[in-house]
């Protein structure tokens, strides 16, 4: 039985192997398709970091209603492990299997092909319609979306809303809808000792550490609000030793992230983390990554928009939720625009075996095409 549109162009894209930052033909293959839909298509290129934007009627016309997403995908990891070859694209029970399926091919071939239903029904349509679709999403994210942004400020265009594909999905598809994301703060830190001989202890920079992680993992950041989960603090990497069981290392690296909510900030942060470390008498250096700030979409056109098309297409109604990681979104949300995350389910993203319904995909197009009705039509 023949694929629909949407999943044959999803499994066109999985069969690109467009782990970051490569795009493998990509972005060449959606702006082909968007040209022929009578969208203006530019190829941004930073740091051989591939972007597309393409754009129908005058950007500047409002609303200025955006999809975004990424083509590039985390690598596929032990080949043996998958039931098909990752980049193959293959359909089995109902599901079409690959890197990327979820995250975040299904979602892009799935706007793709509902911007080219609306635009085909609506050659006329009101506002204007964009496509952002990067090729750094999965990777440092330097030179993907966020200098896509940079350079549509310039321009003066101003994104009023926009819909990140990201898969949103926990037990259904549209079971839950992301309306913000909390911030990202890492840091690099290196206490600093003195090494010498187990027996002879001098400064050991590993209890000094300990001291420090256990007064940071106590510290109660803040508390959230109705709709952010309170900063939470994580040490993802500890690292010490010189070799030996009888020597003191001369220092101790911790790696270490916080997820904040908007009670928190940036400088806040910072300042509590180096008032500890002043107050252990750490002698240290510290190395900052702001991976980004949190944000949240108001309730306003575009929540209510895509919660009642998914309510149409899948008979329930969203939880909103700021849950979960980074996404893009955290470069489009400070230019003023409404964001909000909706895509397939995320149960087997990142995994061996990554797969998605190509009826979600089809019902997720669907409600994507109902959203622009609504919005532009």
């Amino acid at each position: 039985m023949p694929l629909s549109p949407t999943a044959e162009l999803a499994r066109e894209l999985i069969r690109c192997e467009s782990v970051t930052p490569r795009d493998a033909g990509c972005q060449e293959m959606l702006a082909a398709r968007l040209r022929r839909a009578g969208f203006e298509c530019e190829g941004m290129e930073f740091e051989g970091v591939r972007n597309l934007w393409a754009a129908r009627e005058n950007a500047e016309a409002k609303p200025l209603v955006v999809f975004a997403g990424h083509t590039d995908v985390v690598p596929a990891g032990p080949l043996g492990e998958w039931r098909f070859p990752p980049f193959a694209g293959e359909v089995a029970d109902g599901m079409l299997h690959g890197r990327g399926a979820a995250d975040m091919k299904g979602a892009v071939a799935a706007f793709v092909t509902a911007a080219e239903r609306f635009v085909a029904r609506h050659p006329k349509h009101g506002g204007a319609l964009g496509l952002l679709i990067t090729g750094d999403e999965e990777g440092p994210a330097l030179f993907g979306t966020r200098e896509v942004m940079r350079v549509l400020r310039e321009r003066g265009v101003r994104i009023d809303m926009c819909i990140v594909g990201e898969p949103t999905g926990v037990s259904a598809l549209g079971d839950v809808i992301k309306v913000g994301r909390r911030g990202s703060l890492g840091a690099t830190l290196r206490i600093r000792g003195k090494q010498g001989h187990i027996a002879y202890p001098l400064d050991n920079p590993i209890h000094r550490a300990t001291a420090v992680l256990a007064e940071l993992i106590a510290t109660e950041w803040d508390r959230g609000n109705e709709n952010f989960q309170p900063t939470s603090f994580q040490v993802s990497n500890l690292h010490a030793g010189a070799g030996a069981t009888n020597v003191i290392p001369g220092e101790a690296v911790v790696e270490f992230n916080l997820r904040y909510s908007p009670e928190s900030n940036e400088e806040s942060i910072r300042a509590r983390v180096e008032e500890t470390l002043a107050r252990h008498r750490a002698d240290y250096a510290i190395e900052w990554k702001h991976n980004g700030a949190p944000f949240e979409c108001p309730d306003g056109k575009l929540v209510a928009a895509v919660s009642d098309c998914v309510e149409e297409i899948t008979g329930a109604r969203p939880e909103k939720s700021t849950g979960g990681g980074t996404s893009d979104g955290r470069f489009i949300a400070p230019s003023g625009a409404e964001v909000v995350e909706l895509g397939p389910l995320n149960a087997t993203i990142h995994q061996i075996d990554e797969c998605v319904s190509i009826a979600d995909l089809e019902k997720l197009s669907e409600i994507y095409e109902r959203v622009l009705e609504r919005l532009l039509g």
